[in-house]
């Protein structure tokens, strides 16, 4: 029921523990970028010219996104404690449910049909994904990011170039595609970690900090070095193109390539198995899936989400908005995506800052104003029933240890 207490009862309590309003802070963040990237017009990016800062959101924005998600479903699956083996059929179907629900999401947002790449089918599909790592150890979801991350972009531009560039629905959704599940499973691998070892404390707060710069070093230095010997062009293996999202041309590979036996030879040497393998490794363009990509685009994303828990502890009043709008992401970004629809009109394509700058404030109003008197958002309780729905308990029950905290709020 709406009061007029309601208001100072949000101001008092949202984000206080067990909520976790740096995580909220940082998703809200990302859903801001994510917008900047589908309509902003930004400049190429440059260090020391403070004007063309605002290109950071692309690429960057889904990236961190991702890692939040693994984040929230570690906290839904038990914090810093390993879900008990009783508790993993019930916790598994909840997993369904949200992958479910959120796929669907996803594809009724595709359906309107406008040129963003729509990141919510992928996020259903690594709800389900990370099921056979529930009960891994931060140590072991460490070693498997860093494995995807080291090893998957390099063998699949492999695998690619042997196979002669294969393509179908399947492939060009989860492996070759804007989002492949190599880079997106490995980010969600590590956000996981980062969520079972005390995010909550201020510790983990600034390793998590000290780590995120090192790999965002690393990452943007091995990408500085293969754009320096001309290695860091990714493979493109099919013919369309999203705002956030790779551009692929049919010029990428020759379409009248040779097949059979016969002249296999001479299509293996002119897809260039090598130069593949090394383009993979040095990529690091925004939605490129390099592993330089991965390291530095992670690192920043660890680095944001490092300083929004470090910084929403002093400045809780100020960031309380931004955490609004965090706690209800589903809600907000199938909102952006619909104000795309309806200014833009199907398949229509346009980009404004003004647009930008309003949508970020509509979203940050709105979502804070739905938190104040109506708590979850809509999408995010549809989600939560549909989850409830499929492991078999009520709502209220239901993943009860993520106190709030899901991908979806």
């Amino acid at each position: 029921m709406i009061t007029a207490a309601a208001p100072v009862r949000w101001f008092r309590e949202f984000g206080r523990p067990p909520r976790i309003l740096g995580l909220d802070v940082a998703r809200g963040l990302a859903i801001l970028g994510m917008a900047g990237a589908h309509i902003g017009e930004t400049e190429a990016f440059e260090w020391m010219d403070p004007a063309t800062w605002t290109d950071l959101v692309h690429g960057r924005s889904s990236i961190l996104f991702a890692l939040l998600a693994g984040v929230s479903i570690a906290l839904m699956t038990g914090r810093s404690v390993l879900p008990e083996r009783e508790r993993l059929p019930s916790i598994r179907l909840n997993l369904v449910g949200h992958g479910a629900v959120i796929f669907l999401i996803g594809l009724a947002l595709e359906m309107l049909n406008t040129p963003i790449a729509v990141i919510l089918t992928l996020y259903g599909i690594l709800y389900v994904a990370v099921i056979p790592f529930l009960r891994w150890r931060p140590w072991q979801l460490l070693l498997g990011a860093a494995v995807l991350a080291l090893v998957g972009p390099a063998l699949l531009a492999f695998l690619g170039a042997v196979m002669l560039h294969p393509f179908g629905t399947g492939i060009g959704f989860v492996l070759y595609g804007t989002y492949p599940i190599t880079v997106w499973l490995a980010l969600v691998l590590g956000g996981m970690a980062l969520g079972r070892m005390h995010v909550e404390r201020v510790r983990t707060a600034v390793i998590a900090l000290a780590v995120g710069i090192v790999l965002a070093v690393v990452g943007y230095g091995l990408g500085g070095i293969g754009q320096a010997a001309g290695l860091s062009t990714p493979v493109e293996y099919s013919s369309s193109s999203f705002v956030d999202g790779s551009s692929f041309s049919e010029s990428s590979f020759d379409v009248s390539m040779p097949s059979g036996w016969e002249g296999y030879p001479q299509a293996l040497e002119s897809s260039d198995p090598l130069g593949s393998v090394l383009a993979a490794v040095f990529a690091v363009e925004p939605h490129s899936g390099g592993t330089a990509e991965v390291l530095g685009s992670g690192g920043f994303a660890l680095t944001v989400i490092a300083l929004c828990l470090l910084l929403s502890r002093p400045l809780r009043w100020a960031l309380l908005p931004l955490g609004a709008l965090g706690s209800m992401p589903l809600t907000a970004y199938s909102a952006h995506v619909l104000s795309i629809f309806l200014f833009g009109g199907p398949g229509g394509f346009f980009s404004s800052n003004e647009f930008w700058a309003a949508t970020a404030i509509g979203l940050l109003v709105v979502t804070t104003l739905w938190s104040m008197f109506f708590g979850r958002g809509p999408l995010e309780r549809l989600v939560g029933r549909g989850a409830a729905a499929m492991a078999l308990v009520s709502p209220s029950t239901a993943s009860t240890s993520d106190a709030g905290h899901r991908l979806e709020g």
